[in-house]
């Protein structure tokens, strides 16, 4: 198919690129409807209408190579830099039980999904595999876990938007539980109790929680230098050992083969090595400021990739099933939080947030929690939203080789 233009034109499609996730992460920031849709999901849904326009390629070097071969890789380790296990073990008290229940639950309801809609998805071990790293850790699981399985394109945008529909409703039902008379009779709440006492949450939103959370921040040269840097060597040496890994593990039944795709995997080397980095050299993974700014434009970049071979008819063919796949996965999440939750006295602001950082991740579970008054709660969660980035890639790979990815 001829488009404006070509695949082999590179810099004008880095220019389309860039500009996207610019307009994209600029909305997002600026406008409250933009937030609440995202702007990863903004850069995926301007990519799909300039393919479906022919504006750019289906598919192109620099969105092959370019962006999944280097961008995906180096964001990684950039955004697990505060990944300490150590003061995630030590600062998260009971939260962190209840996450790790949460977890399993995403478990369950990926292999409940693939049971139940397996014949109705294209590629269902992939999709389960990649939203179990989603509902486990976030959007940086999902890129690994998708690159790791060469998850088809077209699939991975119709899932994303099957995802972001479901957060949306997600979302919403848990507000709705954190305000409803029913869950406080039946759950204790400290923290609800402490806002009502000593009055309602700060309500002010005169800008959006990503404006916010976003907030400028001191960065240097140097620090840009040491982050690709560091970035650069934690890639190099996964895929060294990785590809060392691959040629030596025999594949000759189906635990040998599962063993060969996980440790095979560079994705998952590169959460181990960032993990050791970030928990034995805590000091230095701190002076490296504006990682996380960095790592989160490189992700940008793929969502922004992900939409690009996504013919929207197919997006509307798939993403319902999609939905409903991703919908059981979340109330089988939620489903372990508040049955072990109520069995193991939990508090229910520690159930509500633990759900949501699996689901959402670290930043939606913390903006829920600065929304409500919870103050003593952002932390904690942020801490284990943050764990679930290091294990979300290395349970999301599991959970495909089993399936067969």
């Amino acid at each position: 198919m001829t488009t404006l233009i070509a695949a082999d034109n590179h810099m004008a499609l880095l220019a389309v690129m860039f500009l996207s996730t610019f307009i994209s992460i600029y909305l997002e920031q600026k406008y409250k409807w933009a937030a609440k849709i995202s702007g990863a999901v903004i850069a995926l849904l301007i990519a799909v209408v300039l393919t479906n326009l022919c504006i750019i390629p289906a598919s192109a070097p620099v969105f092959d190579d370019v962006v999944w071969g280097y961008m995906v890789p180096l964001a990684i380790p950039l955004l697990l830099l505060n990944a300490n296990i150590l003061r995630i073990w030590k600062e998260t008290g009971r939260l962190l039980i209840i996450f790790l229940i949460g977890s399993a639950g995403t478990v369950a309801g990926a292999l409940l999904g693939t049971v139940l809609l397996g014949n109705f998805i294209d590629e269902v071990p992939g999709v389960a595999a990649m939203m179990t790293g989603s509902y486990i850790g976030g959007g940086v699981n999902f890129s690994a876990v998708s690159a790791a399985f060469n998850v088809d394109g077209g699939i991975i945008s119709a899932t994303t938007v099957a995802d972001n529909l479901n957060m949306a409703v997600y979302f919403l039902v848990l507000l709705g539980i954190a305000s409803s008379a029913f869950f406080r009779k039946v759950y204790k709440h400290p923290h609800i109790d402490e806002v009502l006492k000593n009055g309602s949450a700060d309500k002010d939103e005169t800008e959006t929680l990503a404006a916010k959370y976003w907030a400028r921040s001191d960065i240097s040269l140097k620090d840009i230098a040491a982050a690709f840097a560091y970035a650069g060597v934690v890639v190099f040496l996964s895929k060294l050992l990785s590809g060392f890994l691959t040629g030596i593990i025999p594949t000759g039944n189906a635990f040998l083969k599962m063993l060969n795709t996980f440790f095979g995997s560079q994705y998952v080397w590169i959460t181990n090595f960032s993990m050791i980095f970030a928990t034995f050299f805590e000091g230095k993974a701190k002076q490296i400021h504006g990682a996380k700014e960095v790592g989160t434009w490189l992700i940008y970049q793929f969502f922004f990739v992900i939409g690009v071979p996504a013919s929207i008819i197919m997006i509307i063919r798939n993403a319902p099933v999609l939905l409903v796949f991703c919908m059981i996965m979340v109330l089988c999440n939620m489903l372990f939080c508040f049955v072990f939750g109520k069995l193991l006295r939990f508090d229910l602001e520690d159930i509500i947030l633990a759900s949501n950082a699996n689901i959402g991740g670290p930043t939606t579970a913390a903006g829920m929690a600065i929304s409500q008054g919870w103050n003593k709660l952002v932390a904690p969660c942020m801490l284990v939203g943050t764990l679930g980035y290091v294990i979300g890639t290395w349970i999301g790979i599991i959970v495909g080789s089993l399936l067969g990815a």
